[in-house]
């Protein structure tokens, strides 16, 4: 693979402080010199489910981004560039503070204005990313019909409490809930089947979840558009998840929720998603740390 001789690809994991736990990311703090091939290049050298590109700075934004430091981003999976992508902005974000320092950013994603801020809590580093203003939106039947027989899934294992909707909130995703742990743990599924589906559908991943308790889901995201059986935290999913509770009642305005992910995958992870009632859109955060010093 060719790139500019300049290009340091760093890799950090987000959601978790283990190297060995949450979801890696690679990330280029410096990819202004990068063409797409190239991104890609990196990405599928890489093999992680994203990896993040940063391709210019801009100026802190003054009063009304209160300084942040603004940045455009780019996303690239080892198949295709997304739109949007919440662990690798996540490393991203913590990878600039070790750098700079924490503080408040700015990134221009290609789905739009993501505000991000990184504190630090002890000995870790912690982000907070904001997303774009989220939708929820009906699945037609034949097409819910088809995503189940891709899995594998009998319709009835899912939870009729959390019925199956397609949520955006930078990225979209199908968000189907299972009835049981078990349900939830066993996954096989048809990956070109499933692929093709979700090209149809503009879906990024789908968001399988199983409630353990009012405020606390396990969660899954097959992602075969990315060219990987499965991501193991997924932000950008946590954050539509969130804005899916609220839309559907199942969430008070103002709420804090934790999501596991990566546990059956032997990574596990912990996002945080939090609802605002003067705010329609959604906060995930977590943590993360550099892989391989």
């Amino acid at each position: 693979m060719s790139r500019h001789p300049d290009t340091q690809v760093l890799r950090y994991t987000a959601f978790s402080a283990d190297p060995e736990g949450g979801n890696p990311a690679g990330v280029v703090l410096d990819a202004s010199g990068l063409d797409d091939a190239t991104m890609l290049a990196v990405a599928a050298e890489l093999g992680y489910s994203e990896s993040a590109f940063l391709t210019g700075r801009g100026e802190p934004a003054g009063a009304g981004g209160q300084g942040a430091r603004e940045y455009a981003i780019r996303y690239f999976s080892p198949k295709a560039e997304v739109p949007f992508c919440g662990h690798a902005t996540v490393a991203t974000a913590l990878a600039l503070a070790e750098r700079d320092g924490p503080g408040d950013l700015v990134f221009h994603t290609p789905a739009g204005t993501v505000p991000v801020t990184v504190t630090r809590e002890g000995a870790e580093l912690r982000a907070t990313l904001t997303s774009v203003e989220p939708d929820v939106m009906d699945i037609a039947p034949d097409d819910l019909a088809e995503a189940l027989a891709a899995l594998d899934w009998p319709a009835a294992d899912l939870d009729p409490a959390l019925p199956p909707r397609i949520a955006f909130a930078g990225a979209r995703h199908l968000v189907l809930a299972a009835a049981t742990r078990e349900r939830l743990a066993d996954l096989s599924y048809d990956f070109a089947r499933l692929e093709a589906l979700m090209r149809r559908l503009d879906l990024t991943t789908l968001q399988l979840v199983w409630r353990a308790a009012p405020d606390v889901f396990h969660v899954r995201d097959p992602f075969p558009v990315g060219g990987v059986v499965e991501d193991p935290a997924t932000g950008a999913a946590a954050a539509a998840f969130g804005a899916y509770l609220r839309d559907r009642g199942l969430a008070p305005e103002t709420a804090v929720l934790t999501l596991h992910q990566g546990e059956d995958m032997g990574r596990p992870g912990t996002l945080t998603v939090e609802l605002r009632a003067d705010d329609a859109r959604v906060r995930v955060s977590g943590t993360g740390t550099r892989i391989g010093g």
